[in-house]
């Protein structure tokens, strides 16, 4: 063992009909995430997700040239994510903590239709998908210093 723990990697499949893999230490880690609403699809940021059929995979230590494409893929995924922050930053409207409820006004028309970003709880972003309101949860990370 690596040290850091053997994990299992589901498929999951969320209520809008997206697959994607997440990677767990255990069955009963998924299931209370799941329930919590912490498990969302990159896809569409839905949080209303199941365990797709599978056989689940056990992970285990890689190879140093294994190691080395997940360090190239991590870095590029990175890259690729700190771009599109950069774009969401310089062509969106900051609302921060007031998201949801400026996605809510835009939605019905009680303010000047543009593109925002800011910041939602699970429980917003479950309302306003609720009712219809169309958003992206994007992964965002803190900026490093």
């Amino acid at each position: 063992m690596n040290g850091r723990g053997a994990m299992i990697v589901f498929d999951i499949d969320c209520s809008q009909g997206h697959r994607f893999e997440a990677w767990f230490r255990d069955g009963a880690t998924f299931d209370r995430q799941a329930a919590d609403g912490e498990v969302t699809c990159p896809v569409c940021g839905d949080t209303h997700v199941a365990k797709a059929p599978m056989a689940p995979r056990i992970g285990r230590r890689t190879s140093s040239a294994g190691e080395e494409r997940q360090a190239a893929l991590a870095a590029a995924v990175k890259e690729t994510l700190g771009e599109l922050r950069r774009t969401v930053e310089a062509t969106c409207e900051n609302v921060g903590e007031r998201f949801a409820e400026e996605a809510r006004r835009i939605h019905y028309g009680e303010a000047e239709k543009r593109s925002i970003f800011g910041e939602a709880s699970v429980e917003e972003a479950r309302e306003l998908a609720d009712e219809g309101v169309e958003f992206a949860s994007l992964p965002w990370s803190r900026r490093e210093s």
